[in-house]
């Protein structure tokens, strides 16, 4: 004899130990498989874009920090190649000079390397690390590593006393500073070489090229001894 609820659809589910309303209940909260799988696909595409995109910031930051940050200061000292022809007057003005050469921003070391390669032990200061790590690859391509050495500095930082042969490709908001600068620290027998622009206040006592090839050079003891006489 079949019970009462036998022939209902409510008997199966309690057969299996569950009640209508839990029935009920679990259809509403169960997503489907592929739904899931979706939704974790686009989470995964989120995450690697994020990762994608920040590690680009990171990458342009590194590269463009060394670049920036020097135009930030009171005085910018841009890089600007120095042509061949300014090297050239730049060694016909160390024609019979002796000593150590320094060059003050010094780029990319075409100056260091030429000044090296006649046989001056040169050394350049640069504030982009880049340039200077481009430079001492210059230097060992060209066989020069030897005695052309870069280092990654403020030029205000530096004490140049040591140095007798100092070149320099400024501009002219620094002129005026590094004139007073290098007029303290070098010693008689040391010469200045000043590229594209010149000294406000000194007279210069050779001078070699045209335009903005020209080179105007410096001797400390003459220019001392102009200063003493008037």
């Amino acid at each position: 004899m079949v019970g009462p609820t036998s022939g209902l659809p409510g008997s199966f589910a309690m057969e299996r130990g569950e009640t209508p309303g839990e029935e009920r209940q679990s259809g509403h909260h169960v997503l489907p498989t592929n739904l899931e799988s979706d939704s974790l696909k686009k989470s995964n595409w989120g995450f690697l874009f994020t990762g994608i995109i920040g590690g680009a910031l990171v990458t342009v930051y590194a590269v463009a920090t060394p670049f920036i940050t020097p135009a930030l200061r009171k005085v910018c000292l841009p890089f600007v190649p120095a042509t061949s022809k300014q090297i050239e007057n730049v060694v016909k003005m160390l024609q019979h000079r002796r000593g150590s050469l320094v060059d003050i921003g010094s780029g990319d070391g075409r100056i260091v390397i030429a000044a090296a390669k006649e046989g001056f032990p040169a050394v350049g200061y640069e504030l982009n690390p880049w340039l200077v790590w481009y430079s001492r690859y210059r230097a060992w391509r060209e066989g020069v590593h030897g005695s052309a050495k870069f280092y990654i500095s403020d030029l205000w930082k530096v004490t140049f006393a040591q140095y007798s042969n100092v070149v320099v490709f400024g501009v002219p908001q620094m002129m005026l500073q590094l004139e007073r600068k290098l007029e303290l620290e070098l010693e008689g027998g040391a010469r200045v070489i000043a590229c594209r622009f010149p000294f406000p206040h000194w007279t210069p006592d050779h001078t070699a090229g045209e335009g903005v090839d020209t080179v105007w050079a410096y001797d400390m003891d003459s220019l001392r001894g102009r200063e003493k006489r008037s």
